[in-house]
């Protein structure tokens, strides 16, 4: 269930003249029971709305004075959300002769003709307030002070997202509320610029057009009648033509696939970026440590301790919390059974508050491979909005693949990436031309929308983040990106799993080993591909085309070239002993 909550106004949308009928109280009880959430949103005054709707208590939170008040029904209590107005204010509008003239806790009120007035006075008074319309009636509230602004303050106290919230309205006091929720409606009767900007507009007015979104919302979470696609668009980058490329922001699964060092890590951070930039809440199941320096999430984890599941899912009840849960410290063969507990409740989350939003599961074929039976059994059928990242698509569990909506392939030879994807799940391959992908080029496979594969470039992020420096300096990479000292004649299988121990297995092998392996360039290669740091690769290449250093020189140069980019815990010594 993607929308938990409904946000209606009230008057020219629930009511018509002032008074709601009973089939649309009726609706109004059919979401309760649905387990979703109401929220009234009225340019009302509190007492003015006690005394005309009884059957205010059907709703959890009311956002009175066009936003300026909140109340609670189920305690019957009131919270002001902005000062009140200055009494100077409505002195001078009633000598003006502006009537009628209301005043609540945060509102001045009246009606047209007399915005003139109203204006001419906040202007002579020399206050800083604000002027709403609302069909006929005029309003006067402190500067930011909407209808958007009264419903954060309720979602707030409720735990929910505006992302998963639908809004419903009629007069120019609902834009605000129709632009901050993930799916805005627009009664029959509503002003044509309200109309405008809504997603969808029903059929009918006042309350029976509720009724009518209600009906949708709770027969099939309004999928069959879906919200502008231009409204909420997560960009990926553009075409050669210049066309922006984008994925909705629920609805649809992804797979990035590509080699390491391929600029995977790049797009799924200009992803990550964007979904803050428009607060959509996410968790990054980071296997390896590679985003525990982005700036807008919460790390929990570290090469020193594993994250608990408690602290994470208290860390996403939060809305606007997003979460990177860094599972560097465990042991490689124990990070697939600490997935296998932590997704059920990522997805039991999202059935209650819609949120996480989006799930990204990083190196999977680690976490959910194809040969690992429990990964059929923790995924549902039918999941969204999830971003899936991995080197061998082909190792990953079928369940997963079959769900794929969206394929974005970076790196080398991006056609024999997709026939691997599709010889794992049976599927057709696909034409595409071959040819090696440039740094910051993908190309793109919408396969649920049955589009041709196509070339993209990705739009880059604002963050660069910074070298992993704690899980490349101490964390353990897997088998398969460790570095093995193995000698000209393969008598040796030392495992370097990160730098220290790179370091201090170099320190102590024999010269020949060493040369061997600098000769043939293995160290820039491994420091590439599985470190990820093409700077360092570079200076390591240039060390190893050194053929005048004694294996002596090029230990030492190759070891301060490490140290100049990675802070160490502690300083290694030739001895392979740490020193403080």
């Amino acid at each position: 269930m993607r929308y938990l909550a409904l946000a209606v106004d009230y008057d020219g949308t629930l009511a018509k003249d002032g008074r709601v009928a009973d089939t649309t109280v009726d609706a109004l009880e059919r979401v309760t029971a649905s387990g979703r959430r109401l929220v009234l949103v009225t340019g009302r005054e509190l007492p003015q709305l006690l005394e005309i709707f009884p059957e205010i208590g059907l709703f959890d939170r009311v956002v009175a004075e066009n936003g300026g008040l909140l109340y609670r029904p189920s305690a019957r209590e009131t919270e002001l959300l902005a000062p009140p107005p200055p009494e100077s204010l409505f002195l001078e509008l009633q000598r003006r002769g502006v009537s009628p003239l209301s005043v609540g806790k945060c509102v001045v009120a009246t009606v047209r003709p007399h915005e003139s007035t109203v204006l001419e006075v906040i202007r002579d008074l020399g206050l800083e307030l604000q002027v709403i319309f609302n069909k006929g009636a005029v309003m006067v509230l402190p500067p930011n002070v909407n209808k958007a602004y009264g419903l954060m303050a309720a979602l707030g106290e409720l735990g929910l997202s505006p992302h998963n919230v639908v809004a419903i309205g009629d007069a120019e006091n609902d834009h605000a509320l129709l632009q901050l929720a993930e799916y805005s409606a627009a009664v029959a009767n509503a002003v044509p610029a309200l109309k405008e900007i809504a997603d969808r507009t029903v059929a009918k007015a006042h309350g029976e057009g509720v009724t009518e979104l209600i009906r949708d919302l709770l027969a099939h979470d309004l999928e069959d009648v879906p919200p502008r696609a231009a409204r909420r668009t997560i960009l990926l980058g553009t075409r050669g033509s210049g066309e922006r490329v984008g994925i909705a922001p629920a609805g649809e699964n992804l797979l990035l696939a590509g080699s390491s060092g391929s600029g995977k890590s790049t797009l799924v951070t200009g992803i990550l970026e964007r979904l803050v930039e428009q607060r959509y809440q996410f968790c990054v199941v980071d296997p390896e440590g590679d985003y525990a320096e982005f700036p807008d999430a919460i790390v929990l984890g570290s090469v020193e301790r594993a994250p608990s599941m408690p602290e994470i899912l208290t860390a996403l009840q939060k809305p606007d919390a997003n979460v990177v849960v860094d599972l560097v410290s465990l042991p490689l063969q124990d990070r697939p059974a600490f997935f296998l507990g932590l997704l059920p409740r990522l997805l039991e989350l999202r059935v209650k508050t819609g949120r996480p939003h989006w799930i990204v599961v990083d190196e999977t074929h680690h976490l959910l491979p194809a040969d690992w039976k429990p990964a059929q059994m923790i995924l549902p059928e039918a999941f969204t909005s999830m971003l899936f990242v991995t080197v061998h698509p082909d190792s990953v569990a079928h369940a997963v693949l079959s769900n794929v909506d969206v394929i974005v392939v970076t790196g080398k030879a991006p056609q024999s990436t997709i026939g691997k994807f599709c010889s794992a799940v049976g599927a057709l391959a696909t034409s595409i031309p071959k040819t090696n992908l440039e740094p910051g080029q993908a190309i793109v496979w919408p396969l649920r929308r049955r589009e041709e594969p196509f070339m993209l470039q990705i739009a880059p992020p604002q963050t660069t983040l910074r070298r992993h420096r704690r899980k490349y300096a101490e964390g353990e990479l897997p088998s398969d990106r460790s570095f093995y000292f193995k000698g000209p004649e393969e008598k040796l299988n030392l495992r370097a799993h990160n730098l220290i121990m790179f370091m201090q297995i170099g320190d102590g092998v024999d010269d020949q080993t060493w040369d061997y392996h600098l000769r043939k360039g293995d160290y820039s290669r491994w420091i590439a591909a599985a470190i990820k740091d093409q700077t360092l690769a570079g200076q390591v290449r240039e060390i190893e085309r050194h053929t005048a250093l004694s294996p002596s020189q090029s230990r030492q140069e190759i070891r301060a070239a490490i140290e100049a980019r990675y802070t160490l815990p502690a300083r290694v010594g030739r001895s392979g002993a740490s020193k403080a």
